[in-house]
């Protein structure tokens, strides 16, 4: 399959282990070209620290993540993902974005430039759905969701920009 750079995003889903934006346990990515998912995958992330907060949330430990890579042992492969793509897709993507930004800075790694594109934003502009959450439109489109899985949240979300595509919503 020939990549189209123009017909490019990926999706992007963090967890973090507490309050700290830099603290992300685990993420995951959904690149889609030409109208569909590409590749899909996700990855845990060893925190700066051992504290865990959001256990309950996300179902993961200290104990889950400590021999994984680092964020900045892991930027290489996650920048792979990144650099051909024409934007960036998250579920509150203020959230991600300030992950992601984090951790950059943490380790002191250049943030990529892209474009955000907010899925929750999106879904309130393409349909009338009472609520934006991502488990309640997941449910109205018909997309499968393990909620607070990375990889399953950022298939997710890319699934809503390809139904969001398929409607005729393009990026401006």
């Amino acid at each position: 399959m020939v990549i189209d750079p123009n017909d490019t995003f990926v999706a992007i889903d963090f967890e973090t282990a507490n309050v700290r934006h830099d603290s992300a346990c685990a993420v995951g990515l959904a690149a889609c070209s030409g109208g569909h998912v590409v590749q899909s995958r996700s990855y845990l992330i060893r925190p700066p620290g051992r504290r865990f907060t959001f256990t309950r949330v996300h179902g993961l430990s200290w104990e889950d993540v400590r021999d994984a890579p680092t964020f900045g042992e892991l930027w290489p492969i996650s920048q792979g993902w990144l650099g051909p793509a024409r934007f960036v897709a998250a579920h509150n993507a203020k959230f991600d974005r300030r992950v992601l930004n984090a951790c950059c800075a943490r380790y002191r790694l250049r943030p990529p430039r892209r474009r955000f594109v907010c899925t929750v934003e999106l879904a309130h502009r393409q349909w009338p759905f009472a609520s934006a959450r991502l488990p309640d439109v997941c449910r109205r489109l018909g997309i499968p969701l393990r909620h607070h899985d990375a990889g399953s949240d950022a298939l997710a979300c890319a699934r809503i920009v390809l139904a969001a595509e398929a409607e005729r919503w393009r990026l401006r």
